[in-house]
């Protein structure tokens, strides 16, 4: 089938499974002038594998020359070509080089395209059981510990699954410093997905130390959002209270409309009014 008219095909491919390839994404590859891949020597075996015989050339794409391609790819695309970009296993773009390529192709006119299939993030999410929406993707973390740590704080008190993709060699101490910044969560690590040895481990975050995986490749991990509401900050529950009381409510009542809008029990609450009880005094001015 012809293709349509020139543009950059953005071309999903397996993460394991042979038979994940879309028809339309082969026929892309066959028939595409130029063929962006981050590694030439992978995407050669994948053409093998998969009976693909490519009548464009093969070019390299990576994160460190992505930059000084894009020149070329805008003159093939100017000259008629169609060109495709590959990654090595699944969606490009997602975790991967191209956002920089496919939004200097739209700016300079020409159109983009996707040829969606398998995606490690979405494959992982949709099987790990933990809340799928809203969900928000990191790629590959920062390596120093320190930049991971201030990474995970911005999102502790932030309602939302974390998706991201760790080396197994450093996945233990990732862990380890995701439960200390992001408190008692779900946990879902994938590897293998779509392949004969597809692993998937279902655990609490809190349980990581205890946790045994293969340590070979690289991983995908989810962390679900948190088990409970933020608490409000000391100095805010406290200000919350004293106008609860100040409203003239009895302390019961008053301490269970703070428990409701503040994430604090109304135990611990109670506390604060029984070791100050002049102070929460109800009709008391602040």
């Amino acid at each position: 089938m012809p293709l349509s008219s020139p543009r950059l095909w953005v071309v999903a491919t397996p993460l394991g499974n042979p038979g994940d390839l879309s028809p339309r994404a082969g026929e892309m590859l066959n028939q595409a002038e130029l063929i962006l891949a981050e590694d030439t020597r992978r995407a050669g075996l994948f053409f093998q594998r998969h009976g693909i015989h490519p009548q464009g050339r093969l070019c390299s794409f990576f994160e460190h020359n992505e930059q000084e391609r894009i020149p070329a790819v805008l003159r093939a695309l100017e000259t008629g070509s169609n060109v495709a970009l590959i990654s090595d296993a699944g969606t490009p773009v997602i975790g991967d080089p191209g956002y920089r390529l496919v939004r200097t192709c739209r700016e300079a006119g020409f159109p983009v395209s996707p040829i969606p299939g398998p995606c490690a993030p979405v494959a992982a999410l949709c099987a790990s059981g933990l809340p799928p929406c809203p969900f928000s993707f990191f790629g590959f973390l920062p390596r120093q510990a320190g930049e991971k740590k201030r990474l995970f704080s911005t999102w502790t008190g932030i309602p939302t699954t974390l998706v991201f993709f760790e080396r197994n060699s450093r996945l233990a101490s990732t862990l380890a410093i995701a439960s200390e910044t992001l408190g008692p969560r779900e946990l879902c690590l994938a590897r293998e997905l779509t392949k004969k040895h597809e692993q998937l481990l279902v655990d609490k975050l809190e349980n990581h130390a205890d946790l045994v995986w293969d340590p070979r490749g690289e991983m995908t991990v989810i962390i679900g959002p948190p088990e409970h509401e933020p608490k409000t900050p000391e100095e805010s529950v406290e200000q919350i209270l004293l106008e609860e009381c100040q409203a003239g409510l009895p302390r019961e009542i008053a301490v269970r409309a703070a428990a409701r809008v503040s994430g604090w029990s109304s135990k611990e609450l109670y506390a604060r009014i029984v070791a100050s009880p002049d102070r929460f005094s109800p009709g008391k001015r602040i």
